[in-house]
């Protein structure tokens, strides 16, 4: 495994096994693609992360969630409730040996600190025509949310693009407190022709990832700078993936696989 140290918090940045068997769980090979490693900026923490899912996960990750995806609902002073700020389906994935597999690559990344205790229950978000999620943090303002029983805040994220059509229009990432970079090999992966005042917006593009810190040091405090939104889609389809790593360990209820974690 490839590491880049970098003065940042997170330990180790990995590009990937480069196909050497890291475990085998249940009879499945879990191997890590080689991915690449783009920062995009170091304060907030953002990391873009290209050709992080492999093909053949993608394709098992459609396949187990077609019949479970259900709308999507956002977390609020009187619960976990439909909401027309986010206008998708979701699913949170069972961790069968090739959702461990991703989750032991997204432990890696963030560095021998981070344990398999602090994931969330991974998540499949699902947006058709139309369909978008307005600007919000994924770090959770209302305490309700962030107590030691739960894990306290979201500390990073991952957002992973698990499926995306070839008639797909729209749908972008954007981070609009997140300066854009400049340079245009960035092309193939943000739109460069977004006006510099509206921050950055990220291309849906299969297999790939975006990283984040939602936390500021050393206090834990929320970064607002982190608001983003998934933008309308105007054409076609996309699936994203999320990954939430909390501070602290989530208690067993938690992380449980009988009821959905969908917030």
């Amino acid at each position: 495994m490839i590491l880049f140290s970098l003065p940042i918090t997170a330990a180790f940045l990995g590009g990937g096994g480069g196909g050497a068997v890291d475990t085998v769980v249940g009879g499945y090979a879990c191997i890590h693609p080689t991915y690449r490693v783009h920062k995009v900026s170091s304060s907030p923490l953002v990391i873009y992360l290209q050709n992080f899912i492999t093909a053949d996960e993608r394709a098992h990750l459609k396949k187990v969630s077609e019949s479970s995806f259900r709308r999507s609902v956002v977390a609020g002073h009187d619960g976990a409730q439909q909401s027309r700020i986010r206008m998708s389906q979701s699913t949170d994935l069972r961790r069968d040996a090739v959702v461990k597999c991703i989750e032991r690559r997204a432990l890696d990344f963030q560095g021998f600190d981070t344990h398999e205790t602090q994931l969330e229950p991974l998540q499949l978000v699902k947006y058709g025509p139309g369909e978008h999620y307005d600007f919000h943090t994924d770090w959770l303002a209302d305490p309700q949310y962030s107590t030691s029983f739960n894990g306290g805040n979201r500390m990073t994220s991952f957002f992973a693009y698990v499926h995306v059509s070839n008639d797909t229009t729209g749908g972008g990432t954007n981070f609009p407190l997140v300066s854009p970079p400049r340079d245009e090999r960035w092309c193939g992966f943000v739109e460069c022709d977004e006006p510099y005042a509206n921050g950055v917006t990220f291309r849906p593009v299969e297999g790939n990832a975006i990283f984040w810190e939602n936390l500021l040091a050393p206090g834990g405090e929320g970064d607002t700078r982190t608001e983003h939104a998934g933008l309308p889609l105007t054409g076609g389809e996309k699936i994203g993936m999320n990954i939430w790593t909390r501070q602290v360990p989530l208690s067993d209820e938690v992380r449980r696989e009988d009821l959905p974690l969908d917030f």
